[in-house]
This record gives C-alpha cells, structure tokens and sequence, in this order.
C-alpha cells in the first residue's frame, strides 16, 4: 500500500475533499429544489464549454463557465412559455449540449486531449496547481452560498412568500446556477463531467435522512462527500480501478447504508 504516501495520491486525495467539502450544500439546494436533472443538463454543457474553449483558444475553466451560465439562462427564459414542460426542455438542452460538444470536440483535429478523461476525471492526475484552483475556488463558492443562503432557503421554502417579502428571486437564481456552473468547472478534472451530479446529489441524499435543519444537513453532506473520497480513492488503490467511478460507487454505498439508519424528524 505504498501507492497511498505517493505524492500523486495525495494531491488527489487533497483536490477531492476540496469538492466534497463544497459540494455538499449546493448538492442539499439541488435535492430540496428538485434540479438533479438541470445540474445534469449543466454538466453536460460544460464539454461544449471545453470544446468552444479550446476552439477560440481561451482558458477551458472560463470557457465552461460561460457555457453553463448560458445554457442555464436560455433554460431560464424557456421556461416562460406554457407548450413544454421544464423536465422536457430540460432533456432538449441536455443531450442537445452534450452532442454538439462532442461534434465540436472531433473537429478540433489539431488539438489532442482525452475524452474519457473528460467524461469520467482522472482525479490521481491533478496538479498543485489544480488543487489551487479547487481550494480558492471552493473559498469564493462558500462566501458567495453563504451570502445566498437566507434568500436562496426562503424560495426553496415558498417562493412566493419569499418574493412577496422582498427577495430577489431572479438574482438569486442566477447567483445559484453561477455557483453550479463554477462548481462544475472546477470540479471536471477530479470526477468528470458525467459524474458531477451524482457527487452533488448523492451525499446530499443521503444526509437527509440524517440531519435535524438545513445547516446540519448541509454539513452531513460535505463530511459524507469526504468520506465517499477517501474511501473511493482507497478503493481505487487497492482494485485497480478507475479513481472517479470509485468515489460515486462509495457515496452510493453511503447512501444505502443510511436507509438501514433510523429515520430523524
């Protein structure tokens, strides 16, 4: 078990408590308000950002950004119309995104890069400075939860209550699909596009049934998140396996084991 005081396995094991750890509470926010399949329809965009990004040859993390905010406001904006329903335009931008990304991506012929790396992450490939980017970035989304999260409880709760008492719910809305897709970008290299949402929705899940308030499920969550890493990272080491598709089958363990727990009111 040499394999886990190696600086690689390290360095992945630091990057990916950094996910789990703000994960968790935007992860509670997609459970309570019912957005698994738009924090999917997201990351499914975000391999269009990376092919639009190396296409015009701008920063790849900028470049998912700019793409899932977008793909979120023209959701945002269908929205408004009465003829389909939200989980059908949902599918649409989905698999429409995540389509034209790949035909983006096998046009770009002059340039090399995994697509299964891509998909899946290949978290024990990270670097110090990506761990930089996990850790700072992981700060900037906390302060800015933090500075959302009496308003962004307050829709979840009744939104109509909440916008007749003041709140902002448009800007609050944008400021919350901000920090899924920031979130998204940081968080493509350690588990891949494909398996984002279920890091965000799994350990979520799992402390429902466990926490008492918001708050204590919020950090039910990241310490659940934490534990699905280190075990799928170990995992990983000692199978062979692939690290990524390890660190959700834990969470899914996790999130089994808790049915067995008694439920908390």
């Amino acid at each position: 078990m040499s394999i886990l005081s190696e600086p690689f396995f390290i360095r992945a094991l630091i990057a990916g408590l950094g996910i789990a750890v703000i994960a968790g509470p935007i992860g509670c926010f997609i459970v309570w308000r019912r957005m698994a399949y738009f924090g999917e329809t997201l990351a499914h965009a975000s391999l269009l950002g990376v092919g639009l990004g190396l296409l015009f040859g701008v920063d790849l993390t900028l470049g998912v950004i700019a793409t899932t905010v977008a793909v979120a406001v023209a959701l945002l904006a269908l929205r408004s119309q009465r003829e389909l329903a939200t989980d059908t335009l949902l599918g649409i931008l989905s698999h429409g995104a995540l389509a034209a990304g790949i035909v983006v991506a096998s046009l770009l012929t002059w340039v090399r890069f995994d697509l299964m790396s891509l998909l899946f992450g290949d978290i024990l490939t990270v670097s110090a400075g990506d761990i930089l980017w996990v850790w700072l970035g992981g700060v900037a989304m906390m302060i800015g939860l933090a500075f959302l999260w009496r308003d962004l409880l307050a829709l979840t709760v009744h939104e109509e209550l909440a916008t007749a008492e003041g709140v902002k719910a448009q800007r609050v809305e944008v400021g919350f699909v901000l920090l899924i897709a920031v979130l998204i970008a940081v968080a493509m290299k350690i588990v891949g596009i494909l398996l984002i949402t279920a890091l965000l929705i799994i350990p979520a899940a799992a402390a429902r049934r466990m926490a008492r308030s918001p708050e204590a499920m919020a950090v039910s969550a990241s310490l659940l998140g934490m534990v699905a890493v280190v075990a799928g990272l170990v995992l990983s080491a000692l199978i062979d396996s692939p690290s990524g598709p390890s660190i959700v089958l834990m969470a899914a363990a996790l999130f089994v084991l808790t049915l067995t727990l008694p439920k908390t009111n």
